[in-house]
């Protein structure tokens, strides 16, 4: 079982290497073995490329004849983008798969692995499954839920202030800390500020860090803006970018009889929501961002949407830089904003509990959920 498991964790290492390229696909990884010998290895690229079995058993060739299989995910036994890498297995001549996990998806769970069991491979699962929830976390929910999975993410003083008395922000974390964040935009496949935020920073919300080691340039997430009234500046760096995400403006419905949109180019998008007391309603935005493909949101915003987020129920895990610093007043911009629960009982209760440093910063992680 030991050797199953490093085996299995280096699967999920290779695995990692396709963050930010894959979805809507998840990232998987992939090992082949003979006699004890690591004979191919391969990941899932990016979306639209070989899937990591192919790429591990072209690797292997001949060698993978007897052996077996290591994967981060059940191999697909249906023709999408690419065919499916139950026949693959097969022609490979590989005789066992170990699986860390089975499909989340309802309509396949199960028939990769059922498919090659009644063509006499044997078939192990759960190997590491842990593990390999967590690294597709945002693909299982989106593929169960149909909403985007949703990571909260803030920078705050240990007194709990993400600006000064006069909106100074720049800037509360270290560059170790900035750099992960800008890892973190790479990763998704949206960031969300409020209208506030924009106003405010009037920021660019792209993701800056080196190329892959394979040459590969960062992506950029798309942008999505809360603006229930439309008020956004046409001057708004978000609007005038040269990058191959777009920037979605979210508006509250009814909001074009009255005003036209500012901006009305290529790569801006305006998207009618409902709303609730005068704001986006955000679960319903979930499902409609869901609906459209967006597997993983990692919000930004200001304190008004950090607040929002949190009581609308949308958040399912959040990732808390804390600097070194105290603002030493109560005037400064709290993490949230607007009414909180009246018992401490009725706060929300954090769960699997990490914390790690980044620099001079104390990076924290949870999950609501």
């Amino acid at each position: 079982m030991i050797v199953q498991e490093t085996l299995m964790k280096r699967a999920l290492a290779l695995a990692r290497l396709g963050a930010g390229y894959t979805s809507p696909n998840p990232m998987v990884g992939a090992v082949a073995v003979n006699n004890g010998i690591i004979v191919g290895e391969g990941y899932h690229q990016a979306y639209g490329d070989h899937h990591a079995e192919v790429n591990a058993l072209n690797q292997a060739g001949e060698k993978a004849v007897g052996g077996t299989l290591y994967v981060t995910l059940e191999p697909c036994n249906h023709t999408g983008r690419t065919p499916p890498c139950t026949q693959k297995i097969l022609d490979s001549g590989i005789s066992q798969v170990i699986m860390a996990m089975s499909d989340p998806n309802p309509d396949v769970a199960g028939g990769g692995a059922a498919y090659l069991i009644s063509r006499g491979v044997a078939v192990i699962n759960g190997v590491c499954e842990t593990e390999a929830r967590e690294l597709n976390e945002a693909f299982i929910t989106h593929k169960i839920t149909g909403r985007p999975f949703v990571t909260l993410k803030v920078a705050a003083t240990l007194d709990g202030r993400i600006a000064t008395r006069t909106r100074d922000a720049r800037w509360v974390s270290g560059p170790e800390s900035r750099h992960r964040v800008h890892e973190l935009r790479h990763e998704v496949d949206a960031i969300l500020v409020g209208s506030g935020t924009v106003h405010a920073d009037d920021p660019e919300l792209t993701a800056r860090i080196p190329s892959s080691p394979d040459g590969r340039s960062a992506k950029d997430p798309v942008r999505i803006i809360l603006d229930t009234r439309l008020s956004i500046s046409d001057s708004a760096r978000v609007l005038h970018l040269n990058s191959s995400a777009e920037t979605l403006i979210v508006v509250g419905k009814g909001i074009f009889n009255s005003r036209r949109p500012p901006v009305e180019k290529p790569g801006v998008r305006f998207l009618e929501a409902e709303t609730a007391d005068n704001r986006i309603d955000l679960p319903g935005l979930m499902q409609q961002l869901g609906a459209m493909g967006i597997g993983s949101v990692l919000i930004e915003g200001g304190s008004q949407v950090a607040g929002s987020a949190l009581r609308a129920g949308i958040v399912d895990k959040i990732i808390f830089f804390y600097a070194p610093k105290l603002t030493g007043g109560d005037d400064g911009v709290p993490i949230c904003a607007g009414k909180g629960p009246e018992r401490m009982a009725d706060c929300i209760h954090l769960k699997k509990l990490s914390m790690d440093r980044t620099g001079d910063d104390i990076m924290v992680i949870g999950y609501t959920k």
